[in-house]
């Protein structure tokens, strides 16, 4: 291929020099910003995180902790003087919450306790800090305290609960995740809540300190019933607890005002609707009067949910201005993650940060003078920016990560297309071109189709596609119907049973445009996807020859025997028309793509993860094997240990393998005896 400027190719190996940014905190006086870096060290393949400071007078940032293990999330003292974070420094199996002077020095281990944290908050007077915390269960502690059994290691698994078990997670435990209230300096612990059938998840306290508000689901049996998430007020010195009434649907992200008289959240009303927009929504916190959604003028999706493969975004909780009278939230439209801010009076929305990105994570200083920022481009895995939001400075990109080897690298031009669908329905996409790409050629074109559904792509670095595009590949991907970002319209489409059918024309529609491009051979177009990505390429190749080679990852193949094998087990069947098979199978077998593989002629390579508990390797399995008895050219590739997001977040080498695979696969039957 020829190459039209000095710069090299992006390849595989470049995963192990990149550096992602797990999370970022303003300090209170809005001087200094803590954020993580995870890095991946080659050798052993173990991914590290160590905690970094950067002072935003001088752009200086300097390591704030250091070693060879995991340092979680850090969250600032009120006051500033201290900082908080999880780390697993003296245990590689058992983090503990660490403490550690803002100015630096050693980090002090606050806790000695034996199970998992969660999401943790220091309280308005920085005495105290409430956490979820999951206890380690008993028969779990008994095997690693006799050294036989421990080397045995677990004989059996007994469970009452239809969630038993979570993709990158393994099986759960018995014991449930509870509020815990540790003294801050002396480490000493409180439970402050218990039950053997719920969970209590996202604390946050009253500005006051008084009471903390959290979310639970406290049904009869909770895993049937998931949905139904309330919000509930615990005051802390007495443990007494209370419901707060909302809408009736999921919830979570809560947010107290300043004055104590709100409390904000993100949900929606409505069950077994997944589809549906969040929204952002504020009710009294003494339960005095309804919730209102705030957002509800503006038919976008309150959520982080642009997705990526090298450290998406993050959901954070709604972000009240001092004087109660505004929310900071991000909102995700058009391949886009913004920053808004919503008047709680009547709704109305300013765009604080809305540009062609994405707002990864965002916090605000204690007088909101500054803004600290992680934003993510299409050329830009992520950096931490700032601005000052009385507008005296541009905002500014303060850290330059992994800009010493992106460089060197020619990713290649990205076109940004709006089209319509066959419906007459807007539609949006992206067509990566291949570096150095020669006038007057055509290039053989890869679809890529995003899971979900109900997300996005966007304006988000994706390795894969300039990898891909590396290759001499001409790489499009778009956000057909029944993803987020563009109304509830475009989302409800494929709802109640309706997979494969406005989602696959509209991936059809943008192959049409693919194939008009004067740069693409129509005849060597390939298509491939994961997860849902996945089901739409095994939908696909039972449908149609039109693609000349197909890649199905990590996939759902059948409905049928999906329920009941995947974590989210009978859930699935709320995505068809709520009945299990057994009831009636109809609609099950006829949007599951097995029941159209007879018809299919793609050479297809398909890759599962054997640890994937989300789409259980049997999904893929099905894939192959009908494809092998139909004479249909099909490889099988299955990584060990790996769960459902190997792409995002697998073991780096294995990650090489896949993308090796896929490109070696697209190779043999889309290039010409050249090897263009």
């Amino acid at each position: 291929m020829k190459r039209m400027t000095n710069r090299r190719l992006i390849t595989a190996e470049d995963l192990y020099r990149l550096q992602v940014i797990t999370s970022s905190e303003i300090s209170p006086d809005g001087e200094r910003v803590v954020f993580g870096v995870q890095r991946v060290e080659r050798k052993t393949e173990k991914k590290f995180t160590n905690l970094w400071m950067l002072r935003l007078e001088t752009g200086a940032a300097v390591p704030f902790t250091v070693g060879e293990h995991v340092d979680g999330k850090a969250h600032w003292s009120p006051d500033g003087g201290q900082l908080a974070f999880t780390s697993n420094r003296l245990d590689e199996k058992q983090a503990q919450l660490f403490v550690m002077p803002a100015d630096g020095g050693e980090a002090r281990p606050l806790t000695q306790m034996q199970g998992e944290f969660g999401e943790f908050a220091w309280s308005p007077k920085g005495t105290q800090i409430v956490c979820e915390f999951r206890k380690k269960d008993a028969e779990a502690v008994e095997r690693d305290q006799d050294e036989q059994k421990k080397k045995l290691g677990v004989v059996s698994r007994r469970y009452t609960r239809v969630f038993y078990k979570l993709d990158n997670y393994g099986y759960l435990p018995q014991e449930r995740m509870h509020l815990w209230l540790i003294d801050a300096r002396t480490g000493r612990v409180r439970q402050l809540t218990d039950g053997a059938v719920y969970d209590e998840t996202g604390p946050v306290w009253s500005p006051d300190g008084k009471e903390l508000a959290f979310f639970s689901n406290r049904q009869p049996d909770p895993d049937f019933d998931p949905d139904r998430v309330e919000l509930w007020v615990l005051e802390v010195r007495s443990g007494a607890v209370r419901k707060v009434e909302t809408p009736t649907g999921p919830k979570a992200q809560a947010s107290w005002s300043p004055d104590g008289k709100w409390i904000a959240y993100i949900g929606r009303e409505g069950l077994n609707e997944s589809w549906k927009p969040d929204g952002l929504w504020v009710v009294p916190a003494d339960g005095s009067g309804p919730a209102r959604c705030v957002s509800a003028a503006q038919d976008v999706f309150i959520s982080a949910s642009t997705i990526n493969d090298v450290g998406g975004a993050r959901q954070k909780p709604p972000v009240w201005s001092p004087d109660s009278s505004r929310l900071y939230v991000q909102a995700a439209y058009h391949g886009r993650t913004a920053l808004w801010a919503f008047n709680t009076a009547d709704g109305a929305k300013e765009a604080v940060v809305d540009v062609p990105g994405v707002v990864v994570e965002f916090s605000l200083d204690e007088r909101h003078r500054r803004l600290a920022y992680t934003l993510g481009t299409l050329k830009d895995p992520c950096q931490v920016w700032v601005r000052e939001m009385d507008g005296s400075r541009p905002e500014r990109a303060l850290t330059h990560l992994n800009q010493d080897w992106l460089k060197e690298i020619d990713l290649g031009t990205v076109e940004d297309v709006w089209f319509q669908g066959p419906d007459g329905n807007d539609l949006q996409g992206w067509i990566v071109q291949p570096p150095g790409m020669e006038a007057g050629r055509k290039y053989p074109c890869l679809v890529e189709i995003h899971g979900g559904p109900v997300t996005q792509y966007g304006y988000f670095f994706m390795h894969e596609f300039y990898y891909l595009a590396a290759q001499g590949y001409v790489v499009a991907f778009s956000n057909p119907r029944g993803g987020s970002g563009y109304g509830v319209k475009h989302a409800e489409a494929i709802s109640n049973g309706r997979w494969g059918t406005a989602d696959y024309t509209d991936v059809m529609a943008f192959s049409d445009l693919l194939a008009q491009k004067v740069y693409v051979d129509s005849q060597r177009m390939g298509v491939l996807g994961g997860s849902y990505g996945g089901y739409m390429t095994n939908w696909i190749i039972g449908h149609t020859q039109r693609f000349a080679a197909a890649v199905s990852m990590r996939s759902v193949s059948n409905f049928v025997s999906m329920w009941g094998s995947s974590d989210f087990n009978w859930w699935f069947q709320t995505e068809l028309d709520g009945r299990a098979p057994y009831e009636s199978i109809e609609v099950a077998w006829d949007r599951s793509p097995v029941k159209y593989l007879g018809s299919a002629r793609t050479p297809t390579l398909v890759i599962h993860n054997e640890m994937d508990m989300r789409c259980d390797p049997e999904q893929g399995e099905q894939v192959y094997v009908a494809l092998k008895k139909l004479g249909v050219d099909t490889e099988l590739v299955l990584f060990p240990e790996e769960p459902h997001g190997l792409s995002r977040t697998g073991r780096t080498d294995r990650k090489i393998v896949r993308l090796k695979s896929i490109s070696g696969w697209f190779d043999r039957y889309l290039k010409g005896k050249d090897g263009k």
